[in-house]
């Protein structure tokens, strides 16, 4: 029973990161920039780790999600719907365009197994599939269906990775020293982007003061969290190491992504990442309307439950516009990236927010942030400002 017990939402919060946002990033920082950027997913995966430990602490502790945790402890009426105005603006629109990117990740999935006759019908079977998980599936549905499609997608990447024979020196050279080529800066914004989700951090706090109910469980709890993260930093490394096996200059579609595994699979390549994509597309489809609708939920004050209308609503609405973005003829790749980097330069507001939650002695007593994880805190939240300033000044042609 202890080990029963011990599955959290964790695996939720590793299947919403190990999307096609996940292998399409990754995939071409490997193509582009083969190890050199492993460094950036690395200090990436650090920092999700840092981050939604202090989520999932929060919610276990102060039973609020990160939204809850702002309406209650902001005394100003003015400034508090301001922050949760910005919180709701940008969950609910950049959890929108990010579903066109998971669904459309799931698209290239069924054009590489089913090919592109049918192409305009794919982003709808998609989202009916997720409909159909959300609207009838409860979290240990959920939680069993993410745990199958992450261990299938894990233990795929990681035997590929290790069958491409990897440089054992060039590898722990791009993961231990940082250099960063001119052309670049958009790829680490992309990768900080896919692996340190900013809804994550809204979700984890809702789905663990559901799970768990008193602090004690707080090691249960880290346990949960850092064996998630762990999983979600290996199958990412994995992908980039996929990628620099790759005999192509550029993703632009499924079959440069499948071009990687081609000298290990044959023409099995195409099946493969056909079957990957789709079900990281599943996945992350669904977990981006759902932490959509738990941001609206603390947001407008309904507790409501995922069976109320209110918060169907939402999910609906975010999973609608997904689809309908991606019934038309538009680049899935262009679309998943650019998700990505939205991510990142949403994550300093998010992360500031977390940040002055979990310090807040009302809502954490005894379980606050010590010292060294407020030193570490900071950090994150200075290098995510300076990445988001960075991706900035290079769309603009500036840098």
């Amino acid at each position: 029973m202890k080990r029963k017990g011990s599955l959290g939402p964790g695996v939720l919060i590793a299947a919403a990161f190990i999307g096609p946002g996940t292998v399409t990033t990754c995939t071409a920082a490997g193509v582009g920039f083969g190890y050199g950027l492993l460094w950036a997913l690395l200090l990436s995966v650090i920092a999700t780790g840092i981050l939604q430990e202090m989520s999932a602490r929060l919610g276990l502790v102060s039973r609020r999600g990160l939204a809850d945790a702002v309406k209650t402890e902001v005394s100003w009426p003015l400034l508090k719907n301001v922050i949760l105005g910005t919180i709701l603006i940008a969950i609910l629109v950049g959890n929108a365009a990010y579903e066109g990117g998971n669904i459309g990740g799931a698209t290239l999935g069924l054009q590489a197994l089913f090919g592109t006759t049918y192409s305009g019908f794919y982003p709808w079977c998609i989202a009916g599939l997720a409909f159909i998980l959300l609207y009838f599936g409860n979290s240990k549905v959920l939680e069993l269906v993410f745990t199958g499609l992450v261990f299938v997608m894990s233990l795929a990447f990681v035997i590929t990775a290790l069958l491409t024979k990897p440089d054992t020196w060039e590898l722990l050279k791009g993961m231990f020293v940082p250099a960063l080529p001119n052309d670049g800066i958009l790829t680490v914004i992309a990768l900080v982007g896919t692996t340190v989700v900013p809804y994550n951090l809204f979700l984890h706090a809702s789905l663990v003061h559901q799970k768990w109910k008193s602090p004690a469980a707080l090691k249960q709890v880290r346990v949960d969290t850092a064996i998630a993260i762990a999983v979600g930093g290996l199958v990412s490394m994995a992908i980039v190491l996929c990628g620099t096996a790759a005999k192509t200059g550029a993703v632009n579609g499924v079959m440069d992504m499948a071009e990687a595994l081609v000298p290990l699979f044959g023409e099995g390549a195409r099946w493969f990442i056909g079957i990957g994509l789709f079900a990281a597309g599943i996945t992350s489809a669904i977990t981006a309307p759902l932490a959509a609708a738990y941001v609206a939920n603390s947001c407008f004050g309904w507790n409501a439950d995922i069976k109320d209308f209110r918060f169907r609503s939402v999910w609906m609405g975010v999973l609608l516009i997904g689809a309908f973005f991606m019934s038309f003829d538009i680049n899935p790749i262009k679309v998943i990236q650019l998700a990505q980097i939205a991510n990142g330069l949403l994550l300093p507001s998010v992360a500031f927010f977390l940040l002055w939650a979990v310090n807040r002695n009302s809502l954490m007593g005894r379980y606050g942030n010590t010292m060294a994880q407020n030193v570490l805190g900071v950090l994150i939240v200075l290098v995510s400002i300076v990445l988001g300033l960075k991706s900035i000044l290079a769309v603009f042609g500036i840098l």
